[in-house]
């Protein structure tokens, strides 16, 4: 059994309706567990909520052993990228719809937290992807994402033509709506719609999925995580490069966008007997049919 916890940050869905009830209900939940507790900054300032001390996520390193995130999963997906590189674990109570990273139904928060804060959990680590573009030699911009990097077309514009290579070899010319480079965790988002694979969290691996190509013989393939992806423009207008919610417009010809794992990964808490086949099985239905 791990040491139990002593300090935690409340973050939460700033839009969700009634979301300032349910982050007090859990913030007192926290403080009657004997934990101290802080709010978000941001999640604070958004919902009005005034009876907890507040920190900035830059400042919880040393300050938090534990994120407490209430939402669905774009909320988990936003703190993950500024946590991981504080090493601050996290533990997700699903408000959302699907709740694939935030699996604790906050319907039963109590009995599933009350055992993890006082040390009897499972811990997972999810590899991440940072990625950047590149223009004329330069670095222009530079991301993190838990999902995945996609490079895409505009919404009234025709396909992108994109060169794809890994690390200095050449794989593919294509011509899509877009591409998608993902990791296991991302492999059950955006790419999993665009038809690819699902991979399970402990592969070493990423998947790189055409979106709506112009040629049915371009597939989605399961890659290594080790190297790097790089992905060319070569036509198209309105192009972007997204990095889980974080976008780049306006990509140029010659713009090359590359991906690599990054070395942080996302610290993720489940409580005692978590599955993540029960969680595939929950959430994609499927138990039906089943007698």
């Amino acid at each position: 059994m791990s040491s139990r916890f002593r300090q935690a940050a409340i973050v939460g869905k700033y839009q969700a309706r009634g979301i300032r009830e349910m982050l007090e209900e859990v913030a007192h939940f926290l403080v009657a567990q004997g934990l101290e507790v802080w709010f978000e900054r941001d999640t604070a300032l958004a919902t009005g909520v005034t009876g907890f001390e507040t920190l900035a996520t830059s400042q919880m390193a040393g300050q938090v052993d534990l994120a407490v995130v209430v939402g669905g999963d774009g909320t988990m997906l936003a703190i993950a990228r500024e946590l991981a590189p504080l090493q601050v674990p996290l533990v997700g109570i699903n408000q959302g719809r699907l709740g694939f990273i935030t699996d604790v139904p906050h319907a039963h928060y109590p009995e599933a937290l009350a055992p993890l804060l006082a040390g009897d959990y499972e811990e997972e680590r999810r590899s991440m992807l940072e990625g950047d573009v590149w223009r004329d030699g330069d670095c222009i911009f530079r991301g993190l994402s838990l999902n995945d990097v996609v490079v895409s077309r505009g919404a009234s514009s025709s396909m992108v033509e994109m060169r794809v290579d890994v690390g200095d070899e050449f794989v593919a010319n294509l011509r899509a709506d877009g591409l998608i480079v993902a990791t296991p965790t991302g492999s059950t988002a955006y790419a999993l719609s665009a038809g690819g694979p699902i991979v399970h969290p402990s592969i070493g691996g990423w998947v790189v999925v055409p979106i709506a190509s112009h040629t049915l013989s371009n597939r989605p393939i399961v890659l290594p995580d080790h190297g790097e992806v790089r992905i060319g423009i070569v036509a198209g207008r309105d192009v972007s490069a997204n990095f889980d919610m974080h976008n780049l417009a306006s990509l140029l010809h010659g713009d090359q966008v590359r991906v690599r794992r990054s070395r942080h990964q996302a610290r993720f808490l489940h409580p005692r007997g978590w599955s993540y086949y029960a969680t595939l099985r929950r959430k994609l239905r499927w138990y039906e049919g089943v007698v």
